[in-house]
């Protein structure tokens, strides 16, 4: 691996564009690697395990969402204040929110595995499953969290190793733990037929994997945060997290979105229902994942300009993401319009399971238009948080994933016989974006940087 070579400077410096390029392209590739081993789980499943091994995963999802949400929010809220210490020139400061962070995902951690092992039964009856589904959501299950800590290790490690200019290192160890996890999924389920644990398994080793690269961070000379164990005011820790509040709303909020589908197409249309919107989350995925990438790479840059208080170079990072979702928002479209039928061939056979085909085709149609909106969402959301606003981050960012879906999906549920209450979620997205341009009008760096030199903030 060729080490970073960057001064560290770049997003404080270096040519706005050339910057921009250099932490999203690894960020991008990185995270879409990981999420194309999430769609080759879901191939793998569907092809040789079949639609109910499909929808027991879908109805696992929300439990993962909730526990991956604590540390999003963590890991995402510390380094946003990491990188306002670095714009800073406060390494200490940076040090000491970064050891914190990762002591807390690992206790964390512990406490998820133990948990999480042993109430799952109440678990399961939680999500509505059925009695009959127990055994193959189990068959996933107890693999799966024991490695929830290997994995929460990973999150908050990619969000700081990036911001401490090693953003190769962080794209090398997610896209090395999708590859393993591809060639272990055809070799767990394909050939020795271990099925959704073969799955699980797959999973676990690979995050493992991708683990053990970061750790390569802590031999690295050249890195600005270091680990250390003492330390005093955690109360810090939790202002960090409340900093990435949004995060793990977005995070839970999913997970429940995902649960109120889950009661309404089984009353609607039974486990291929539920296997259909796996298979439409599934293609939605990747396009969220770039979106995400482009925010989270936007979040690295404004938070240290936003700390060194430079407000033009803070509009020429918003610019070219700006710029960057508006061309992929359309590319992203034209693809579900054009190709969505052979999308969800890949995951299930159309002609055993036309049924499940069918229902994947008509939610698509429904669906897609919030790809006009949800990249904008994002990046204001992930601006918002990056200029130290967590509350009316947060707002947007309850209103996209939990409120006006919420609400949207139960009114439309009840008004609507057939299946175009899924279209809800587009609707969700439309008035979400007119309320977050509105924030973000009252809140752009200027304002907020000077109200923060005035004390007004």
């Amino acid at each position: 691996m060729q080490p970073d070579t960057s001064a560290g400077t770049d997003a404080l410096d270096g040519k706005v564009l050339s910057t921009f390029a250099r932490y999203l392209i690894p960020s991008l590739l990185g995270l879409i690697a990981m999420t194309s081993a999430s769609l080759v789980d879901g191939i793998f499943i569907g092809n040789f395990v079949g639609v109910t091994a499909l929808a027991a995963v879908n109805l696992i999802i929300p439990i993962l969402s909730l526990l991956f949400g604590v540390g999003m929010m963590v890991s995402i809220g510390g380094s946003v204040r990491c990188g306002k210490y670095l714009g800073e020139k406060d390494g200490d400061a940076a040090s000491a929110i970064f050891s914190k962070t990762l002591m807390f995902m690992a206790m964390y951690g512990i406490a998820v595995i133990t948990l999480g092992l042993a109430f799952e039964e109440y678990f399961f009856l939680g999500l509505g499953a059925s009695q009959e589904i127990f055994p193959v959501m189990s068959e996933y299950y107890r693999v799966v969290i024991p490695f929830a800590f290997p994995q929460l290790i990973v999150i908050q490690m990619y969000f700081f190793v990036r911001l401490d200019s090693f953003p190769n290192l962080a794209a090398v160890a997610l896209a090395l733990g999708a590859a393993v996890n591809i060639v272990l999924d055809y070799f767990f389920i394909a050939v020795k037929g271990w099925g959704l644990a073969g799955a699980a398994w797959a999973t676990g080793l690979s995050g493992t994997l991708s683990l053990l690269v970061l750790l390569i961070y802590f031999f690295r000379p050249d890195r600005k945060l270091k680990f250390i164990f003492r330390q005093s005011n955690w109360g810090e820790l939790l202002q960090a997290a409340y900093n990435g509040i949004s995060e793990f709303i977005n995070e839970v909020s999913g997970a429940f979105i995902a649960f109120l589908f889950n009661l309404m197409l089984i009353q609607r249309a039974g486990v291929e229902g539920v296997a259909a919107i796996t298979v439409v989350n599934y293609i939605l995925m990747t396009g969220f994942m770039v979106f995400f990438a482009i925010s989270d790479s936007s979040q690295v840059m404004i938070s240290q300009n936003f700390g060194a208080r430079k407000v033009k170079r803070i509009w020429e990072f918003l610019g070219v993401a700006c710029a960057m979702i508006a061309t992929l928002s359309v590319c992203v479209i034209v693809i579900l319009l054009t190709a969505s039928e052979s999308l969800i061939h890949l995951f299930i056979d159309g002609q055993d399971n036309a049924a499940t085909v069918a229902l994947a085709s008509e939610f698509i149609d429904y669906v897609w238009p919030l790809f006009l909106f949800v990249g904008f969402n994002m990046l204001i959301s992930g601006y918002l948080t990056a200029i130290h606003l967590p509350f009316q981050s947060a707002v947007v960012a309850l209103c996209r994933s939990l409120i006006l879906p919420t609400a949207f999906l139960t009114l439309f549920y009840m008004l609507l016989s057939d299946f175009r209450f899924v279209g809800a979620i587009a609707v969700a997205e439309a008035i979400t974006f007119l309320l977050a341009a509105g924030i973000f009008l009252r809140f752009t760096p200027g304002k907020v940087i000077a109200a923060n030199q005035n004390g007004d903030v």
